[in-house]
């Protein structure tokens, strides 16, 4: 294969990943957009209810929650919005 044909393909492989790679990329940011407007959610559900949750997961700050998410595999963050989830479900059981 000449030089000129191996550019080439180098360059078409390139192309082709970056089709390939971009539409994932995108698609973590939007998930992580998800993980972190429910994270705020919830807080804001803790805060109304008064069930007193804290740590890490249970704060008001966007940009943290997007941070982390975006260092996460998929079924980490879920696991944790599920968690905050039943947390509240538990809370709201306990006011009735």
């Amino acid at each position: 294969m000449s030089i000129d044909r191996t550019c080439a393909a180098f360059a078409m492989a390139a192309v082709v990943a970056s089709g390939v790679l971009l539409p994932a990329t995108a698609n973590a940011q939007g998930n992580c957009q998800w993980y972190a407007t429910t994270a705020l959610k919830q807080q804001q559900d803790n805060e109304k209810l008064k069930c007193g949750f804290k740590g890490d997961a249970w704060n008001t700050n966007l940009k943290t929650h997007l941070d982390w998410c975006a260092t996460m595999a998929p079924d980490v963050w879920k696991a944790a919005a599920q968690k905050r989830d039943q947390e509240l479900q538990a809370c709201t059981s306990k006011r009735r």
